[in-house]
């Protein structure tokens, strides 16, 4: 497989000062009645002026020859090359590319939809121009395969599978460089450099985002509940515990358990709670 060959070119002054030249003899020819001087003159001045070339920075110009590759300039500046050559140009600045977004299935199964920021350039101007037809469109259409393969390789998030080391939703940095490496190994064939690649949109597909946030904030209020209750028991373990080292009453276990239970009520419940003041005896 071919591969590309950066050429150096003449440059372009040079071959500016020949032409002051060759345009001296065309005027000395003229003075000197001399027809074939004046001619040849004209044919070199319009075949050397065709050779021209301007090389913008961070441009190339990848140059043919009745169909044969001859090689690329990468260099900036003003040259000169075989009027013969065919020249197409190349950008080989860093440009950005945002996908649209796709409804993918997750690992676990579940539609979500996902978008991607991938910033590349040019870095073999031969295979973008002669192994794929046109690479901007390959670049869309091979970042879109590798948005769904990655999307089916990890799960959205750690509810879906509680093992997971990896899931789209929270390990960023490691699902970037998964999905860098897979869009750089299908871009390799069209000469395509990856120099970043992350996800720009993440989120469930309308049809389940609903049932998904419920399951968030149900599982968010058991975790929560869970420390309230952790919190609570400690509270009362302390307050019996000081009650009885202070010897201010002395419970038997029917008292205690309702006390516990009075305790737990009011540390665990969601309202205020409305104290009921009890002017007869404990037993009452």
């Amino acid at each position: 497989m071919k591969t590309e060959k950066v050429i150096a070119p003449l440059n372009g002054y040079v071959i500016i000062f020949v032409l002051l030249v060759v345009v001296a003899l065309a005027f000395y020819g003229a003075i000197s009645n001399n027809s074939v001087l004046v001619v040849g003159s004209l044919l070199v001045f319009v075949v050397l002026a065709k050779g021209f070339v301007v090389v913008s920075p961070n441009t190339s110009k990848v140059l043919l020859l009745f169909g044969d590759y001859k090689g690329s300039i990468k260099q900036s500046g003003f040259f000169w090359i075989n009027p013969l050559y065919n020249r197409t140009s190349v950008s080989i600045r860093a440009r950005n590319f945002e996908s649209e977004k796709i409804k993918v299935n997750d690992k676990m199964g579940n539609p979500i939809l996902i978008s991607v920021i991938l910033v590349w350039k040019v870095r073999d101007t031969f295979k973008a121009i002669f192994e794929v037809d046109n690479y901007e469109n390959f670049i869309r259409i091979q970042t879109d395969s590798a948005v769904r393969k990655l999307a089916g390789s990890f799960p959205y998030d750690h509810f879906e599978d509680e093992r997971a080391t990896v899931t789209l939703s929270t390990n960023f940095d490691d699902v970037n460089k998964a999905l860098e490496h897979e869009v750089s190994q299908r871009l390799e064939i069209a000469g395509i450099e990856v120099v970043e690649s992350r996800i720009g949109y993440l989120a469930y597909a309308p049809e389940i985002a609903h049932s998904m946030l419920r399951r968030q904030q149900a599982s968010a209020v058991v975790a929560a509940r869970h420390k309230i209750v952790e919190g609570a028991v400690g509270m009362v373990e302390s307050a019996l515990k000081l009650l009885a080292d202070k010897e201010i009453i002395e419970f038997d276990e029917d008292r205690k358990a309702v006390m516990v239970s009075n305790l737990m009520v009011v540390l665990c419940g969601d309202s205020e709670t409305k104290p009921v003041i009890n002017t007869g005896t404990l037993s009452q």
